[in-house]
């Protein structure tokens, strides 16, 4: 008999970081600057403390929980209600959204040191831990949705934290809105299931789901299902950065780096993979949803792999990597490998906060200079972030051994083993990406930390470069000599690391191939054949790596460190020469594929137009002026006649007193009048 988790530690663990959310948001100015983050940190520790026992118990002893908290309400059959619901895929998101939060908040104390929304920002990241545990615990489709939202906001907060500068108030507005039209697609599902399934409870759903796979969409003849998924997916699509969805993540870099590497690596962008797999019942009845998945995954994969290779912002370079590899995670699930999206997820969750924590500890040290171009030389005066920054990027790129590595291999094996349509293109996506993204991670790492020390002559200043010739003094006078960030910030980077090396080979076994995942995810082996094939190959986590050496991916991401190696470090006019004769394909991706583009100035210009007209016509003319204002003028004109018989004359009212007697009685004598006035007509 499996053990029990208790409901009250459970309670604990959303609830610690919301204490901690409430104390530094409301209380801030009291508790104090050191205050806020004392309490902050107390909160997700405790957070992270009983995330990783409720993992041991899941683990070790097979403990299970699926119960109700909260009863809010009952809707006849239809109860919403708060629940959590506690197995291998909870227990593992639980303890990575925990301690990438704790590492977060360590760091922050170091990088917002001297901003003077301190205690507002601690306050954010602690909400944003709180929505999404809230999101990962639950046990129904009504607490999913709270979390959802709940992140969604939050990050909005997050993004435009900064609320003073134009580019973050754009970048936050644009990832609510668009996360927004998501969220349609996904209420929608979960409508869908309500409706038919008539309940939001998460097993219940699933108990249902043959007889839902049997019903149609009414007035088609489009499976309910598909439809269902379809919709589900579209909300992931928004949430997790999907094509073409994805185009306000890189724009969130607009907020301070910290909460880049949370809405990045653990929380906010993986909700929609997490949803994805949770739902696999579900997906697991419809090959036409699982292949709208894996297309749209291939294509996030490949193609915002590109755009990573011409950023020059040292943010904007990691935020890319992260599409791409959102994209590999949307791919396995497409492929039905939902353990292995959920364990990319889970590799991609330290080596993605290791980088971008890596970069802001580089921005630091930069003196909040982003472009990579002013750099070089880097790890002579920052050794360690230097050497995080490198595990991290190889870790990245799958390399033997590295965590990234055992993930990103299995989802290639995945897809190249799955049999539905989509799968051919998926696979040259996802292997051609490894050689993109190989390129674009040390090209960043060779310009950041080899090569020449840009940073004395700064050849493409940015807004903070100015002030010293403003002095008038020689630029030599005020280099600005980079150096190692101070331990609250370097103690994260490294604790972040060794989850980075180690984690993949420690984990695989137990997450693909044995009993963790086994009940939270459900895959038709016989329709949908991934899995099996690569259990059917597995020989253990050191064989995978020693024949990782011998694979295709493996050596497309040797030539693409490689290539950048001698396009930056030994021959750099190539990529200038490059950059020259490709001309119109850089303009492609400098403009982001026009998407931006496409959605200012069709989509947003024509919802301005189409609410200009209902507006002017529908606001406007018709309620304002049909419905309201001409209902005055009818009863205004009407009275204006009627004001015409009330003249004051006594003689003038005794006449029409007549007449209206005398029309009465015509009328109530008509019946009788009418066959003699006949006759008489007739004579």
């Amino acid at each position: 008999m499996s053990a029990q988790l208790s409901q009250n530690t459970l309670l604990a663990v959303p609830l610690a970081p919301l204490a901690g959310a409430i104390v530094a948001g409301f209380f801030g100015k009291t508790v104090g600057r050191r205050g806020s983050h004392v309490i902050t940190i107390l909160g997700v520790l405790i957070a992270f403390i009983l995330s990783a026992q409720t993992l041991y118990s899941v683990a070790v002893d097979g403990a299970r929980f699926n119960a109700t908290i909260y009863e809010w309400m009952k809707l006849g059959p239809l109860t919403m209600e708060v629940g959590f619901l506690v197995d291998g895929l909870t227990a593992m998101m639980m303890v990575v959204v925990t301690f990438v939060s704790l590492m977060v908040h360590i760091y922050t104390i170091g990088y917002m040191e001297e901003d003077d929304g301190y205690q507002r920002f601690f306050s954010y990241i602690s909400l944003f831990t709180f929505s999404m545990l809230m999101l990962v615990m639950s046990n129904n489709m009504l607490q999913l949705f709270f979390g959802w939202e709940a992140v969604g906001l939050v990050s909005y907060l997050l993004i435009g934290f900064w609320y003073k500068k134009p580019t973050a108030i754009f970048a936050n507005m644009k990832a609510f809105l668009v996360n927004r039209v998501g969220d349609f697609g996904f209420i929608l599902g979960i409508g869908l299931l309500v409706a038919f399934g008539g309940t939001l409870n998460y097993a219940e759903t699933f108990a249902k789901a043959d007889i839902l796979s049997k019903m149609v969409f009414p007035g088609t003849d489009w499976s309910l299902m598909t439809v269902t998924c379809i919709c589900l997916f579209i909300g992931a699509m928004g949430k997790s950065a999907q094509f073409p969805l994805h185009v306000w993540l890189p724009d969130s870099m607009e907020g301070p780096t910290p909460i880049s590497a949370l809405i990045h690596a653990a929380t906010m962008v993986t909700a929609g993979i997490f949803m994805v797999a949770r739902m696999s019942p579900l997906f697991e009845l419809s090959d036409t949803a699982l292949n709208f998945v894996m297309v749209i995954g291939a294509i996030t994969a490949l193609f915002m792999g590109f755009l990573g290779i011409i950023q020059n912002d040292i943010k904007r370079v990691v935020a890319y990597s992260t599409l791409s590899q959102l994209g590999y995670m949307t791919v396995a699930l497409g492929a039905s490998a939902y353990s292995v999206a959920v364990f990319h997820l889970m590799t991609h969750a330290f080596f993605k906060a290791l980088l971008f924590l890596g970069a802001g500890s580089v921005i630091i040290g930069m003196h909040h200079d982003q472009d990579i171009r002013n750099m070089g030389g880097l790890r002579k005066y920052m050794k360690i972030t230097w050497i995080t920054s490198l595990l991290g990027s190889l870790a990245l790129i799958g390399t033997p051994l590295f965590s990234g590595f055992y993930s990103k291999d299995s989802i290639i094996l995945a897809v190249h083993a799955s049999t539905l349509p989509a799968a051919g293109f998926a696979y040259f996506a996802v292997v051609a990406g490894v050689f993109v993204t190989a390129f674009y991670s040390f090209r960043m790492y060779f310009l950041v930390f080899h090569g020449k020390e840009n940073f004395r002559h700064k050849p493409f200043p940015g807004e903070h470069d100015h002030h010293d010739d403003d002095h008038g003094h020689g630029h030599d006078s005020h280099v600005h000599v980079p150096h190692e960030s101070p331990a609250v910030v370097w103690v994260p980077l490294v604790l972040l690391a060794i989850p980075s090396v180690v984690i993949g080979f420690m984990t695989i076994g137990p997450m693909l191939f044995g009993d963790f995942l086994k009940d939270a995810i459900t895959v038709n082996t016989t329709a949908h054949p991934a899995m099996a094939d690569l259990a059917q190959h597995f020989h253990g986590a050191l064989a995978m790596a020693a024949h990782g050496l011998v694979t295709l991916p493996f050596w497309l991401a040797v030539a693409g460190v490689a290539t950048a190696y001698v396009f930056y470090m030994v021959a750099p006019q190539i990529p200038a020469t490059l950059a020259k004769v490709l001309r119109p394909l850089i303009v492609v991706l400098e403009n982001k594929y026009f998407l931006d583009w496409f959605n200012e100035n069709v989509l947003a210009r024509g919802a301005r137009l189409l609410g200009t007209g209902l507006w002017k016509g529908g606001d406007g003319a018709l309620i304002d002026g049909l419905i309201i204002n001409g209902s005055a003028r009818t009863v205004g004109g009407i009275a204006g006649l009627v004001r015409r018989f009330q003249t004051g004359y006594l003689y003038w009212y005794a006449l029409v007193m007549i007449l209206g007697v005398t029309g009465l009685m015509t009328w109530q004598l008509w019946p009788y009048i009418e066959p003699q006035f006949k006759s008489l007509l007739g004579a």
